[in-house]
């Protein structure tokens, strides 16, 4: 039954997801968030409680009145807030059962999510006791109805014997030092949720605790709209312990529960909800399937190599971020294909993913996306970018570096220079990136856009996306002297050796890393034909065009071939079209050459292919591939630039 109901509800979420790539894209689907935006409205609801509290009267005889005060003299703030922190709770609650459904569906509770699996019930019921609370202190008839009904309750179990209850009997009982309780009661508990909440992604390696930009400021806006459109008011009147409350209208979000307290006995009601939450607290160790107890695996992963263990259940990149490797991912739900490698050895079963994140082609290639693919044995991947290994490859530098300089290339382009502190120097190989650190986990790379030789800064070419996380602070906010957490280096994209003439091809910022390969290569005085063809869609978009043209006055092995798309005619007279296709163009063989490519999706998906049929080989073809905000480098690497 229960596996049953797993595979329905697998299938129901697959397809949603796929229904919401196709709305937002996989980097701001929030089927892929559903923790991440938990957080983020326990803020709102924090905050906004906060305003509430500093105007609410925890004295019996004036809460009603305050809270109608809010409501109705402050319409437009202490209304819109009111509704907001009552709606954000009913997000919150949605929300987590969501997630923990998904959780589910897909079997992420057993092994080392035990822990999460097992305080993410605990927290249901924290959120509940926090919530119910916030409906007591209004006062109305609601509050009235839902202090009774949970007196009465909690009044049945052994120890109380009616005292509760006595509470809200008698109209005397109910005083100002039994409101400051409640009030009290409704900042603790949330204060515990937020304890329960830390300690629940404490076992999560790089548990993501805040959404996307985008989706954070859509949901705040999407709450201050159903504010403003269905304000949430008081009901019936103040309370009136006299007369017993006969119709209500309940938050069907919070209070399902209450209409089974008197349609059924107490003792009966009780049974249900701890044997719910029993039965989701042991699900874990329910064994579902036949086979025995999974032992722990080995993981080898290239370049180092780093070897490291899998726990039972525990995705490849569950296991790395454990282990404390930097590796490259975004959605962490099989949608955004950033974390991608190459099975070299061993199998793994793939798990469940977008088939746009990894194609049939991809799998029989020996690709797998990070997270979700589980190790059946021990098996050896290769990832593009990032192992961290003291005894293998250099060790990442994490530095928190000064802004130098900074001065704009294009409307949209931005160079950044930064020095190490001590004038520390970072070596790194022509082509590689930094990652600078974001709060929340999150980071955004740029490559380096300097020659190695040339390494007293760093340089970085910022292309602005507006809503981004990083890009929007480099125009607007960040100015020399601040600092900058980042780390790496990181990459292969870096130019081979060999006698091969060399085709470098870029879009919009991707001519950085290429710009840095280009003069490491005059620097150490390489004689091979070079030739870059940048693409873009108007002229100012070629935001470092002398430079090429000076190269190309300079270096008798390098021409330079721009090409727009958008340009009017009457105002371009060189190359248009797509930069592949004038390649294309220029070499209906290229079985003798090597080709660089960096730039988007568009390009390389379309590039690639063009070039392979044109005789390219495969082990002279590479790629640099990045979207705003996440990417893949390679076959494997991230690429977040917003």
């Amino acid at each position: 039954m229960i596996r049953h109901l797993q595979r329905l509800l697998r299938w129901l979420f697959m397809h949603a997801e796929a229904v919401f790539n196709r709305a937002f894209g996989d980097r701001l689907n929030p089927l892929y968030y559903l923790g991440a935006i938990v957080f983020f409205l326990f803020w709102i609801v924090a905050f906004t409680g906060l305003y509430l509290y500093v105007f609410f009267d925890t004295a019996v005889d004036g809460a009603y009145a305050s809270v109608e005060a809010l409501t109705h003299r402050q319409r437009y703030v202490g209304g819109i807030v009111r509704s907001v922190h009552r709606y954000a709770s009913d997000g919150m609650v949605v929300l987590m059962f969501v997630h923990l459904l998904r959780y589910f569906a897909f079997d992420r509770l057993r092994g080392f999510r035990w822990f999460a699996w097992v305080t993410g019930v605990v927290l249901i019921w924290f959120v509940y006791v926090s919530g119910v609370g916030g409906y007591m202190l209004p006062w109305d008839r609601l509050g009235q109805f839902v202090t009774v009904a949970s007196f009465e309750w909690l009044d049945w179990l052994p120890g109380f014997g009616g005292s509760l209850i006595r509470n809200v009997i008698y109209p005397e009982n109910v005083n100002d030092r039994f409101f400051s309780l409640l009030a009290f009661m409704h900042i603790g508990a949330p204060l515990l949720t937020l304890l329960l909440m830390w300690v629940h992604i404490q076992r999560v390696p790089k548990a993501n605790t805040q959404p996307p930009r985008p989706i954070a400021l859509g949901l705040a806006g999407m709450l201050v709209l159903m504010s403003l459109w269905q304000p949430v008011l008081s009901q019936g009147g103040p309370a009136d312990l006299a007369t017993a409350v006969d119709q209500v209208s309940l938050d069907w979000f919070f209070l399902a529960f209450y209409p089974l307290i008197y349609s059924l006995p107490l003792g009966q009601s009780w049974a249900l909800a701890l044997g719910v939450t029993l039965l989701l607290a042991v699900l874990p160790w329910l064994r579902l399937r036949r086979g025995g107890r999974r032992q722990e695996l080995h993981i080898e992963v290239h370049p180092g190599p780093r070897r490291i263990v899998a726990m039972p259940g525990e995705t490849l990149l569950e296991a790395g971020l454990r282990a404390g490797l930097a590796l490259p991912y975004e959605c962490r739900n099989g949608g955004c294909r950033v974390c991608v490698c190459s099975v070299l050895q061993g199998e793994v079963d793939h798990g469940m993913y977008q088939p746009e994140a990894l194609t049939d082609e991809m799998r029989e290639g020996g690709k797998a996306l990070m997270c979700c693919a589980t190790a059946l044995n021990d098996v050896a991947i290769e990832v593009d970018v990032q192992s961290i290994d003291p005894g293998g490859v250099a060790p990442v530098m994490r530095r928190e570096a000064r802004i130098e300089s900074m001065r704009p290339l294009s409307d949209d382009v931005m160079q950044v220079l930064l020095s190490l502190p001590g004038g520390e120097r970072m070596d790194f190989g022509a082509g590689q990136y930094i990652n600078i650190l974001l709060e929340g986990g999150q980071a955004r790379a740029y490559s380096f856009a300097n020659a190695p030789h040339d390494n007293a800064l760093i340089e970085l070419h910022v292309k602005l996306f507006p809503g981004g996380l990083f890009s929007p602070r480099v125009f607007n906010s960040l100015k020399p002297g601040d600092t900058l957490p980042m780390e790496g280096p990181f990459g292969r994209f870096t130019l081979r050796p060999g006698e091969r003439p060399i085709l470098l091809v870029a879009t919009s910022t991707g001519f950085a890393p290429l710009r840095s390969i280009v003069l490491d290569a005059f620097h150490r005085g390489m004689r091979r034909p070079m030739r870059l063809y940048w693409g873009a869609r108007q002229r100012g978009d070629l935001y470092m065009q002398d430079e090429c043209e000076r190269w190309q006055r300079e270096h008798d092995n390098f021409r330079f071939i721009p090409v727009l798309s958008r340009e009017p005619p009457e105002a371009w007279s060189g190359r248009r079209g797509h930069v592949h296709t004038a390649i294309l163009e220029d070499f209906p063989d290229l079985r003798d050459h090597e080709v660089y490519v960096c730039g988007s999706v568009q390009l390389v998906s379309s590039a690639v292919p063009a070039f392979l049929a044109r005789g390219l080989g495969e082990d002279a073809c590479f790629t640099d591939v990045f979207t705003p905000a996440q990417a893949a480098r390679g076959p494997a690497a991230p690429d977040a630039r917003a």
